[in-house]
Order: C-alpha cells, then sequence, then structure tokens
C-alpha cells in the first residue's frame, strides 16, 4: 500500500510540474492584443484650429487658405511638393528600362486611359489647384490643397473638370478651422472613385468603406477596430507607405499585413508555413466588391452612339452603367472571388509611345512579375481589368486620345464624338505620331486586393484551393499542389511511401509479439 502511495505522488508532482511547464505563467500580450487595445480610441487633435486668428480671415480663395497654413507649418509644403501624390510621378528602376520617372503623365490606364490632355477633368484627384491642358507651375505651393486631405468638417469637395478647384459652395473659413489627421473620407473622396464612379477602379475599395460593417472589412469596421487608412498606409513627411501597382514598379514602401500581424500569426505551424508562398490576402480576402459591384470590363469602340443626335445611358438590373456614349460598352461583378498570380512585388509598365509587338494576345498594360521558382514571390489575389481601347495599328501604339473639352470643336470625344480627330488632338498633345487611323486592341490590367479583408471564420478553406474541381488556384501551373494535382510518378511514390510504412508496422508488431511469446514461455520453463 505504501509503494502505490509512493508511485501515486510521483505521478502527480510529474503532472503538476508538466502543467506548470507547459503553461505560460507570465501572460505576454500579443500583437493582436495590442492591436485591439490601440485602434478603437479616437484620435484627439494636437490644436485647435478655431482659435488661430490666421485661420478667421475671410478666405477669398482656396490659395490663401493654404498660404495661412504653411505660415505656420512652414516646411510641410516642401515635402509635400516631393511626394507623388503632389507630382503624380515618381523614380522608379524597371528591369530592361533602367531608371525612370513614371507615373499619370507617361503610363496609361484601361479605364479613362490618360491625364496629358485631360488635366482639367483628371485633376478632381489631385491635391492642388488650377491643372490646365498647359499645366501649373509645381514650384508653387500656394497651388498645394490641404484642405482636401485634412478637412474634418466633411463639406469639402473639389469642382468637376475644374483643374483641382474647390466646389464654389465650399466653406473656405469653415474647413480651415475643421482641419486634422486624415480619415478615410479625405482618402475615400478620390480612392473609392477613380476611374470616373464609385468603386470602378480597385473593387476592393468603394464608399462602402466609409463606414464599414465587420462583414465588409474587420480593419475599418465601425462595430470592430474602426482602422482608418492612415493606421497602416503611415506618413512620414508627407510620404505615404504603400503604393499601387498600376503606376508602381519596385518593391519599396510598401503597406504589408506583417507590419502588424508578423510573418507567423497563426498557432497552427501547418498555417505559418504557407505564408512562406501564400500572401495573407489570399486566404483572407475570400471575395470581394461585398457591397457595390466594380467594372471588369470596357469596350471603347463602341462609344459614340447617340439618340436623335444626343448621346444616352443604358443601365443594368443593379443600376451600373451598362453603356455610355461617352465611353462605351461595360460589364461589372459584385460579391466575386478574385483572380490569382505569383507576384514578388516589382512590375513593368505600358508607356506613352511603346511599340506593341503582340497584336493577337491581350496586351498587358502593367505586369505583376513573379513565379513559384521566384524565392521573392508569393500568391495574391488580384483584379484583372479586361478593355477593348484605342490602338494605332500602323505605328503600333496605343493611342491616348482628348476625350475632355469645354466647347465643342476642340476634339474632344466627350463632345465630338469623332474618334479620327480625338486620337489627332490627343497624340499631338503628348507629343507621339498619329496614322490617322483609330483601331481598338484588347488589354488587360491588374490590380491587387489588398482590402475587405473577412472574419477569421470566412477565410478561404483548404479544400477550396486542394481540390481538383474548381479550385481557386487553378490556373497557376507552374508548381505541384497537393489534392490539386495528379502525377503518376508523385502519386505512385506516395502510395509506395505508405505501404512500405503499413509493412514496416506490421514487421516490427510481428517481432514484437513473437518476442513476447518468446519470453513467455522461457518464464513458463
Amino acid at each position: 500500500m505504501k509503494k502505490i502511495i509512493i508511485i501515486l505522488s510521483l505521478i502527480g508532482i510529474i503532472v503538476i510540474s508538466a502543467i506548470g511547464f507547459f503553461s505560460d505563467k507570465t501572460y505576454e500580450p500579443t500583437k493582436l492584443d495590442e492591436l485591439i487595445d490601440k485602434y478603437p480610441k479616437k484620435y484627439t487633435p494636437s490644436a485647435n484650429h478655431t482659435q488661430f486668428e490666421i485661420l478667421k480671415q475671410n478666405f477669398s480663395a482656396p490659395q490663401k487658405v493654404t498660404s495661412a497654413c504653411i505660415s505656420c507649418h512652414t516646411e510641410r509644403h516642401k515635402e509635400v511638393m516631393q511626394s507623388n501624390h503632389w507630382n503624380w510621378t515618381r523614380e522608379e528602376y524597371i528591369k530592361g528600362r533602367g531608371i525612370i520617372s513614371i507615373g499619370k503623365m507617361n503610363a496609361i490606364n484601361n479605364f479613362c486611359i490618360g491625364v496629358d490632355g485631360n488635366e482639367e477633368s483628371c485633376a478632381k484627384c489631385h491635391i492642388g489647384f488650377g491643372m490646365t491642358s498647359s499645366m501649373f507651375s509645381f514650384t508653387d505651393p500656394t497651388n498645394i490643397d490641404c484642405l482636401v486631405c485634412h478637412d474634418q468638417s466633411e463639406t469639402y469637395a473639389k469642382a468637376p473638370e475644374k483643374g483641382g478647384a474647390p466646389s464654389l459652395d465650399v466653406n473656405l473659413n469653415l474647413v480651415a478651422q475643421s482641419v486634422g489627421r486624415p480619415t478615410r473620407a479625405n482618402c475615400g473622396v478620390c480612392h473609392f472613385y477613380g476611374g470616373g464612379g464609385n468603386n470602378v477602379k480597385h473593387g476592393d475599395l468603394e464608399e462602402s468603406m466609409f463606414q464599414p460593417t465587420r462583414d465588409v472589412d474587420i480593419h475599418m469596421a465601425v462595430d470592430g477596430p474602426n482602422m482608418s487608412c492612415v493606421d497602416c498606409h503611415t506618413t512620414e513627411k508627407h510620404v505615404i507607405k504603400g503604393k499601387m501597382y498600376s503606376l508602381s514598379s519596385m518593391n519599396r514602401n510598401r503597406s504589408e499585413c506583417e507590419q502588424c500581424h508578423t510573418s507567423s500569426p497563426h498557432e497552427s505551424s501547418i498555417l505559418n508555413e504557407h505564408t512562406y508562398k501564400v500572401a495573407c490576402q489570399t486566404c483572407h480576402i475570400p471575395i470581394y466588391a461585398k457591397v457595390n459591384s466594380t467594372k471588369l470590363f470596357w469596350d471603347w469602340s463602341t462609344a459614340g452612339k447617340l439618340k436623335d443626335g444626343e448621346p444616352y445611358s443604358e443601365e443594368d438590373s443593379l443600376g451600373n452603367h451598362s453603356y455610355l456614349s461617352i465611353k462605351g460598352s461595360f460589364i461589372w461583378g459584385r460579391e466575386l472571388k478574385p483572380e490569382y498570380i505569383w507576384f514578388n512585388g516589382t512590375a513593368d509598365h505600358y508607356l506613352l509611345g511603346d511599340t506593341v509587338t503582340d497584336t493577337i494576345n491581350p496586351l498587358k498594360i502593367n505586369t505583376l512579375n513573379g513565379s513559384y521558382a521566384d524565392a521573392n514571390s508569393k500568391i495574391y489575389p488580384v483584379k484583372i481589368h479586361r478593355a477593348i481601347q484605342p490602338f494605332d495599328a500602323v505605328n503600333k501604339i496605343l493611342i491616348q486620345p482628348k476625350l475632355f473639352a469645354d466647347e465643342k470643336g476642340e476634339g474632344a470625344f466627350w463632345q465630338d464624338f469623332d474618334w479620327r480627330r480625338s486620337s489627332e488632338a490627343g497624340m499631338k498633345e503628348v507629343h507621339l505620331p498619329f496614322s490617322g487611323k483609330t483601331s481598338f486592341i484588347k488589354t488587360e490590367m491588374t490590380w491587387p486586393i489588398n482590402h475587405m479583408v473577412s472574419t477569421k471564420d470566412l477565410s478561404v478553406s483548404c479544400k477550396e484551393c486542394h481540390t481538383r474541381d474548381n479550385s481557386r488556384l487553378a490556373q497557376l501551373t507552374d508548381f505541384y499542389m497537393p489534392g490539386r494535382d495528379y502525377s503518376k510518378l508523385v502519386d505512385t511514390a506516395g502510395i509506395g511511401i505508405i505501404l512500405m510504412t503499413l509493412l514496416g508496422v506490421f514487421i516490427h508488431a510481428t517481432i514484437r509479439i513473437a518476442s513476447s511469446k518468446k519470453r513467455k514461455r522461457k518464464q513458463h520453463e
């Protein structure tokens, strides 16, 4: 009895010691705990701008507001004027091109195509005033629009087609005294409506993100962390972290999930191993365009039709434009599964004047580089916008047409509906040749999906990728994926290993049983 008590006591000590060893006695908050604690706290501005005498004057022009701002914030205008938000261009290295200047001034897209010649319309999303077809002086700091990023009254708005000027009904005094840290509203007025309407370009950035719920985006949810854009897109000297690969080509100053969540965010080691080749967004953004539709296809070749001599529009069942005389035909989509690509953070772009050598396959307006064999590549979710846009088949270059003008007769397509005149005027603006004939070509443009992150329970499940039936990654064929792919060699080898393992277990068990019987016989003898 005494022996049993001693043995039980030893077992008890071992169990208690094991519990103590494997338990974490000193709780250390995780990164996620820190985030949850930090972001619901309301931002408190460090100054009350209603008390500044210089902001109580009657502002007759927005430039006077800017002058008042930089009279106190003496060096900020210099920072802004070094940013790509101001210059619409930056120096980038592109393999095969070297170091070049790239931006809205020389990169073409397959939405409204290009800026040159259309500045007065495009400048609604520029952080400046006074942009015209001859451009304004980028060296004049009073043309900086401080209010578009810092307005907290939510009454500031840019006027359409006025070169970036504010709407005439904006109370400049009210707005100047209501400035502060940029909010989702400040960023969204441009980034949610790029391309001429809500959610046209990105697919994961649209007006539902002004006040999203948890089912739309777990980070920005008003019933959750309620994060703002600048919480992730942190800023130093007006240089904002994060870039859009419609224009950027280098893997630098990117905003990444790992900034907060680290590269090993899961409790499961097998899930953490996935992060070597799979971006966080791939699993945690199962669908995009959750609330409002996004544009998937744009056919410029059908533009220009009139009814009774006037432009007209048609809408689909959800109220999206399916046809506009000024722009052509569209296809939209909502609650979409992304497409998937390998991406290493670098990209190439079609720039004004580049020669098109392959006119059979769709022209890639931007090429996001990557492959399975590239150590820096991961699988990313993307939206691919497909279009048919103006092309000079003789010179083999994309046409940047002149689209906007105040009056008819200047060659602008949105006024005159004449492709030849529009193409001629537009190419003259960008100093490129035009053959005199407008053709059309298929193009594709790739947009990474980074927002509209779903809750944990709605993340992509294993079987959605590791399956032979409609795998999410069916288009990525440069690697072998268990469950999705069949290889006679791999499968035969796998079956062989399993059989050998079972045989080994059987042999081992047989030997053990035989040895046990032999020992028992010896004991009886």
